[in-house]
């Protein structure tokens, strides 16, 4: 193994918690202060194994669907979004419900609405069966087709070429997005794209920050779950961008020492879903197998901030009974 001088790491910045996930994870945490365990959540409410375990250790009850829910009780909804059904079907069963969907997946819904109306045919780019495509879906169901990614745009039919557009998952690569679109738009010249870019400030940032360190690291470690879209985003976008080896990890203890050997350059990122303590403890365990000079590399300064679901404001704003 190379001398303990070589070793250094590389820190993306920025990594770990966008807006909208700290916006949902404390949602969570502060329904349960304002009105007492248990509160029960549809889904997971961040794809995070750690976020989930923590939120359960407080009193959180996850469901994975509203009809596992006691009448009167509280269900938040996640970070994701859900249909228009889901929220129908949540007041036919009396459900106190917190909507806790990032508003930029909000964003992605009302374009789908609005195209949908006006009678267009929705292409929408993302994953079949990951939690947001069927939110988005369900908004325009009869107008919306799944296109996942490039190889998939010669299985597109549309009604009429002249009124199509794609919109998009939020937590997608770039780059294989815009693959994705410029396969459409040669088969579609006048496919339009949506009035502002679906891709999340923070999944374009969090690939970029990790595209910088990617060609000078021997091994790339994301930080992150396995059903977290972005998060396997970021080992892909490592191994596209030079990274000789890219792995994800919930972890540090999932780290194999094998894996280090022979390694000067190990770069870090983790997802927009992962608290930073997780990215800490992958430090912490490198610094003591000789990985201790470590140097942040920051791309771009985030100051996104969104507040809590209007439901939850209007309660944790009415004066306690006493």
């Amino acid at each position: 193994m190379a001398s303990s001088s070589t070793r250094r790491v590389l820190l993306a910045k920025p990594r770990g918690y966008c807006a909208g996930v700290d916006r949902a994870v404390q949602t969570v945490e502060k329904a349960l202060e304002q009105y007492g365990a248990p509160v029960y959540v549809r889904k997971q409410i961040v794809h995070n194994v750690h976020v989930v375990k923590t939120l359960e250790g407080l009193g959180a009850i996850f469901v994975n669907e509203n009809d596992e829910v006691p009448e009167d009780a509280i269900v938040v909804f996640s970070a994701h979004g859900v249909a228009p059904i889901v929220h129908e079907e949540a007041e036919r069963l009396k459900l106190r419900t917190i909507d806790a969907t990032c508003p930029l997946v909000t964003k992605v819904h009302r374009e789908a609405v609005r195209f949908a109306k006006d009678d267009y045919d929705i292409l929408l780019i993302g994953h079949q069966g990951h939690p947001e495509v069927i939110g988005t879906t369900g908004e325009a169901p009869a107008h919306i087709q799944l296109v996942d990614g490039p190889k998939d745009v010669a299985n597109v039919t549309v009604r009429d070429p002249e009124k199509i557009v794609w919109l998009s998952q939020t937590t997608l690569s770039v780059d294989e997005t815009t693959e994705t679109v410029d396969a459409l738009k040669e088969r579609f010249p006048s496919l339009q794209s949506p009035p502002s870019d679906d891709i999340c400030y923070a999944t374009q940032n969090r690939q970029t920050a990790i595209k910088e360190i990617a060609a000078e690291a021997d091994l790339v470690l994301v930080v992150g779950s396995r059903n977290s879209s972005n998060s396997v985003r970021l080992v892909e976008v490592a191994k596209d961008y030079g990274a000789k080896d890219a792995r994800l990890v919930d972890y540090a203890e999932e780290i194999d020492d094998a894996w280090l050997e022979g390694v000067q350059t190990v770069g870090i990122s983790s997802g927009a879903s992962v608290p930073d303590i997780l990215v800490r403890g992958v430090l912490d365990h490198l610094a003591a197998r000789g990985f201790a000079d470590v140097q942040e590399i920051e791309t771009v300064k985030e100051h996104m901030i969104f507040g809590l679901p209007r439901e939850l404001r209007q309660d944790l704003r009415a004066p306690r009974p006493s």
